[in-house]
């Protein structure tokens, strides 16, 4: 631990290594006696932790190659990395992108804007500060600043047998078989009904078993209405065993996302643009709920671990409280009680 005068500054500056790694700058002291002192402190804080990195932070969009990287080799959710990859894309789109690690700051966080829901901002907003804490666990950055989420909004529009009328006269069979299993499953559609295999399907018992899901609960049977037995007995013919969508495109062998074809259709359907394949499983939910008044039911069915979540695909019909309203002032027209 040193310090020393450069010819090129009036400043003395400091030198020292901790761990084989070198520390250098100035002290903004023209006098030795301080600049010795300020020396002191500068070494102190490094060993206690509270002093910047020495190198220069990479920009976010140099690091992003690293993070990426990780991403991609790391043992997390095949979901999980294409919701990670999705935001980048997002966070790609903006300036943040431009800032050094250790220069984004809570402010900066909080001035992005994306485009679309509410759902968007919270992809790149968790994108971010996974990226962030990733830094931090790397030696890049020595704090991450507060990410905070935006509230998000419940789907209020479920896709219901008007909806789904409309798409089978607009769309092909594939996306029509979809729908109904959609509809009278309540699976979920990438993680449960797109990797349904024959050997899931208890024909004896009219159940579907789903294996993998989104939590521990979620594995869970299905009972087959008709419609889903009907379509899956046409798709599987006398087969017994293997993918019941498989695709060839796919890596893995089964169809991954009717993203791009149900948004064809529901265009030429005239279908609102916020309508999507998984409102199919809201008004699932919404229809057992109505039909058996049996919360717990609806929570088995649908793989639910908690009310709370179950109560989010429920969608009650307002046009009840307009019905009770009429019915009691009918009769206080008519003097009953």
């Amino acid at each position: 631990m040193s310090v020393f005068h450069r010819p090129e500054s009036k400043f003395y500056w400091y030198r020292f290594s901790i761990e084989g790694r070198r520390y250098r700058g100035s002290t903004t002291a023209t006098d030795r006696t301080t600049a010795e002192v300020i020396c002191g402190k500068k070494y102190l804080e490094v060993v206690e932790g509270r002093a910047p990195p020495p190198r220069k932070a990479p920009t976010l969009a140099e690091f992003c190659e690293r993070f990426l990287n990780w991403v991609e080799g790391s043992n997390l959710q095949r979901k999980t990395k294409l919701y990670y990859r999705a935001g980048w894309r997002l966070l790609d789109q903006t300036r943040i992108v431009r800032l050094r690690l250790n220069e984004i700051t809570s402010d900066c966080v909080a001035s992005l804007h994306f485009p679309g829901s509410s759902s968007n901002t919270n992809c790149a907003l968790r994108t971010l500060r996974r990226m962030l804490h990733k830094a931090q666990d790397w030696n890049l950055v020595r704090a991450v600043p507060k990410v905070k989420l935006v509230p998000e909004c419940r789907r209020f529009l479920t896709l219901d047998r008007d909806a789904e009328d409309r798409l089978q006269r607009v769309g092909n069979q594939l996306l029509a078989d979809i729908v109904v299993l959609l509809r009278d499953t309540g699976m979920r559609n990438e993680r449960e009904l797109y990797p349904l295999r024959a050997e899931n399907i208890d024909w004896n018992r009219g159940m579907i078993f789903i294996p993998d899901s989104k939590s521990p609960v979620g594995r869970r049977s299905v009972p087959m209405s008709d419609r889903v037995l009907a379509v899956l007995s046409r798709r599987c013919e006398d087969k017994r065993e293997g993918w019941v969508f498989p695709s060839r495109r796919s890596a893995c062998g089964h169809l991954t996302t009717m993203a791009q074809t149900f948004r064809r259709a529901r265009k030429k359907a005239g279908l609102p643009d916020k309508l999507v394949l998984y409102c199919s499983r809201h008004d699932f939910g919404t229809r057992i709920l109505s039909k058996t008044g049996n919360l717990a039911v609806v929570m088995e069915t649908m793989g639910h671990k908690d009310f709370q979540t179950a109560m989010k695909y429920q969608h009650p019909d307002i046009e009840i409280v307009r019905k009770v309203l009429n019915k009691n002032a009918s009769r206080n027209i008519l003097g009953k009680p």
